[in-house]
């Protein structure tokens, strides 16, 4: 009898425990439009038009612009949360993870899968786009002149444009190079631009780079 009346106890205290512990939070999915982004030193803050009203969300520190449609996800809900760096507190806001940018304030691409032949540039230091890529080491902060079709543009992301070039050479792992300009362009614009390779570069969200062309100037050739 008293053997039984201590399982029981010990079923009794194991069911009390469980139903104390709390629930993990849930996890979701926030979209919708940017309407307002404030960098600070780790982190992206995201003032969203979504489909319920407009509500907060930070993300790690990230390129994002006015106007973007975002999709947060793994997203976290925290509730009278205060950022010392903003001097902000935030009634509802959502932790979470950037997946994708869209719209007008972010990358144009070609949306094509043509095949790309551009001459090599002429001129001193002259690269191909697979040169640039895969002696990044050696390049390193060295200056280049590389010749490519403008195939993704993204505006005004950090006070740059982004450019992203290829040339027909390389692979599909090194035939594309990031190129960041205050110079314009549009997507399939052919250019040659003369600037500084740059490497192990993180933005943040995934947005990093092995190698990149950095402080570019930009002649557009048709």
């Amino acid at each position: 009898m008293k053997a039984l009346l201590y399982i029981c106890m010990i079923f009794s205290t194991t069911f009390v425990w469980a139903g104390e512990i709390p629930a993990p939070p849930a996890l979701v999915v926030v979209k919708g439009e940017v309407l307002e982004a404030r960098n600070v030193a780790n982190y992206t803050y995201l003032h969203l038009k979504t489909g319920d009203g407009e509500t907060w969300a930070a993300v790690n520190k990230t390129p994002v612009t006015k106007g973007s449609n975002v999709t947060i996800e793994k997203a976290m809900v925290m509730h009278d949360f205060t950022s010392p760096s903003l001097k902000k507190t935030f009634k509802t806001i959502y932790f979470g993870n950037l997946a994708g940018l869209q719209g007008d304030g972010m990358a144009k691409t070609s949306g094509t899968t043509e095949t790309i032949h551009v001459p090599r540039a002429i001129g001193e230091n002259a690269c191909t786009v697979e040169e640039v890529m895969t002696r990044g080491a050696e390049l390193k902060d060295k200056s280049v002149l590389v010749s490519g079709k403008v195939v993704k543009y993204n505006t005004n992301i950090m006070g740059k444009n982004w450019i992203h070039l290829r040339d027909g050479s390389g692979s599909a792992e090194n035939g594309d190079v990031l190129v960041t300009t205050t110079d314009q362009a549009k997507v399939g614009d052919v250019v040659t631009v003369k600037g500084v390779v740059r490497t192990d570069r993180d933005f943040g969200a995934g947005y990093s780079y092995k190698v990149l062309i950095e402080e570019a100037t930009l002649q557009i050739d048709r």
